[in-house]
This record gives C-alpha cells, sequence and structure tokens, in this order.
C-alpha cells in the first residue's frame, strides 16, 4: 500500500495549503473516525450529492445501498467523489472574517466499482456490521439469498484525494489583538447516548457487549 497519495489538480489545496494531508495514514484515520460520508455523482448531465455510510478496507472504502438506487446505478464504472467531514470546534474570532470552524475532512476522487461476487458481497457487509458493532454480525439471522440481491455494494480505491485539517485558536489581525472583544473556540464532540430498546425485545435478553461499549468511529481495518 502507497503511505502517500500523490497530489493532483482535483486533490491540491488552492488555499491554506499548510491544512492539506496526503499521507494515507491520516486519510484512514479520518476514514475510520467518520463512517457517514457524502457521495457526488453525475446523472444526465446533472449532479447528485447522497449521504451515506462508508467503511475502509485496507485501501479501499465502501459503501452500500439498494439495488434499485438511481444514484448506486448511475456511480457504477463512473467517477464519483466520497467526502467526509468532522466538526469539531465553533473558531471565534475578533472580526466576522476571521470566524471559523476547527475540522478534520477527507475527499477522494475515483471510479466506483461494483462487488459482484456473492461471497465477497456477503463478506464486505458483515465487516461493515462488524465494522460499527464488533462480532454482531454472526449473531444476526443469515442473509436471506433475496436481501443480498437488493443490495448493492460499491467500492473505490484510495488512490487520488486529501485531508483537510484545521486545529488550534482564531488567526486574527495583529491590531484586532487589542480590541475588547471575546475570542477563542467553543469545542464540538459527538456523542452516545444510552441504548433504547426495541419494544419487541424478547423477554429477559440482556445487551450486548458490542451495545453498551459502542463508540462512535470505533471501526478499525
Amino acid at each position: 500500500m502507497t503511505e502517500t497519495l500523490p497530489v493532483s489538480e482535483k486533490s491540491r489545496l488552492r488555499r491554506m495549503h499548510e491544512r492539506a494531508h496526503f499521507d494515507c495514514a491520516t486519510v484512514n484515520e479520518i476514514l475510520d473516525a467518520q463512517p457517514m460520508c457524502s457521495v457526488g455523482y453525475v446523472i444526465d448531465g446533472a449532479p447528485f450529492v447522497t449521504p451515506t455510510l462508508q467503511w475502509r478496507e485496507g485501501n479501499h472504502v465502501y459503501w452500500h445501498g439498494s439495488s434499485a438506487s438511481r444514484a448506486l446505478r448511475s456511480s457504477l464504472d463512473a467517477e464519483v467523489c466520497l467526502s467526509v467531514a468532522i466538526l469539531d470546534g465553533f473558531v471565534l474570532a475578533r472580526s466576522g472574517m476571521h470566524h471559523s470552524v476547527n475540522s478534520r475532512s477527507v475527499t477522494l476522487f475515483g471510479t466506483a466499482f461494483k462487488v459482484e461476487n456473492p461471497q465477497e458481497k456477503l463478506k464486505k457487509l458483515a465487516r461493515f456490521v462488524d465494522g460499527l458493532f464488533p462480532d454482531r454480525y454472526a449473531s444476526l439471522r443469515p442473509d436471506y439469498a433475496q436481501d443480498l440481491k437488493a443490495t448493492t455494494v460499491l467500492g473505490m480505491e484510495i488512490a487520488e484525494g486529501s485531508a483537510k485539517i484545521r486545529t488550534g485558536g482564531p488567526s486574527d489581525d495583529e491590531a484586532d489583538y487589542a480590541l475588547p472583544i471575546w475570542a477563542g473556540v467553543i469545542p464540538v464532540h459527538t456523542t452516545v447516548g444510552a441504548p433504547i430498546a426495541d419494544a419487541r425485545n424478547l423477554e429477559g435478553l440482556e445487551i450486548p457487549d458490542h451495545v453498551t461499549l459502542f463508540r462512535y468511529g470505533s471501526q478499525r481495518a
């Protein structure tokens, strides 16, 4: 696996070059921390963006949906853009111009391919579930053939793209530091609440560890 993504006309940052990261370790860390993503594609010459969940396996990223999905059918063997973003804080400066956000994001470019082999597709879907909830898939009702037929899994090689990261406090004009205006950072965190059991759970069922110990962004390659 390559350790650094090449810098391309698509992936290079035009501004704030110091916030760009092309090393795969940083890209992978952000992908693993945020399962929610947006996939951009084109249908009949018009741009569309669809939110979905992604998971990474090595140097590939995957997402899935209904086999009847127009978005997935239009993405197959076509150029797509996949992006994830994590908001870490609001940065309040002494002028509106210098307000910002602390964030981590990844944008990837590539050609989407379909996972055709049924057994391989099953493995990918199991990896998706277990990546979020370790060891849950084996405890579930086995997928029916119709379940797999109704589901499409797309993938893309992590070969072109970049990460963008901003941290720290505001960066004001030097003269503005003398102004009596509060400035700083309001941190933002994603929190996980207490599990809410389905009303139709069988009596006496214990909550499994992958529920009680769930940590957001805990998936691993």
